[in-house]
């Protein structure tokens, strides 16, 4: 067991534009709709755009509920970064998604570098790891590809 952060990165391609997947990264109160983990989010502060610097996640995890806090970085319309700002259970969440256009479809990379207070053993880890990637992509993209067209946010 260690307690040096753990960095996973994923790749997937998502069946839409840059602008919509980034419209659902930054609509944080409907997060809980597809992210089957995160029990409630609340939006603490915004910027001068309306999008959320600071954000508090309740989540399911590991047998119990933990609750986080994320600041944003907007400045790159390509990028939803994070880094963490305060946590029950995490010392380190920070991460990010970069997109790339490609034609029709865009090719997301997600990064997450973690760190618990409590070190845990690498197989619960890695099954916890799992998890958050599944949710990061899949879940990701099953809710973007699932909009309805013109009606998208």
């Amino acid at each position: 067991m260690t307690s040096m952060a753990d960095r996973v990165t994923e790749h997937t391609t998502i069946a839409a534009p840059l602008e919509t997947i980034r419209a659902v990264l930054l609509d944080f109160p409907t997060y809980p709709e597809w992210a089957k983990d995160l029990k409630s989010i609340e939006v603490l502060e915004t910027d001068d755009q309306g999008r959320g610097t600071s954000v508090r996640y309740r989540a399911a995890g590991m047998g119990r509920s933990t609750s986080y806090t994320l600041g944003y970085d907007h400045s790159d319309p390509a990028r939803v970064a994070w880094k963490l700002t305060d946590g029950d259970i995490v010392r380190k969440l920070d991460g990010h998604y970069e997109m790339q256009a490609e034609g029709d479809a865009t090719a997301v990379t997600y990064e997450l570098e973690a760190e618990l207070i409590v070190p845990l053993p690498g197989f619960v880890k890695r099954r916890t790891q799992g998890r958050i990637m599944h949710t990061a992509l899949n879940e990701l993209k099953a809710r973007v590809e699932g909009l309805d067209g013109p009606s998208a946010p």
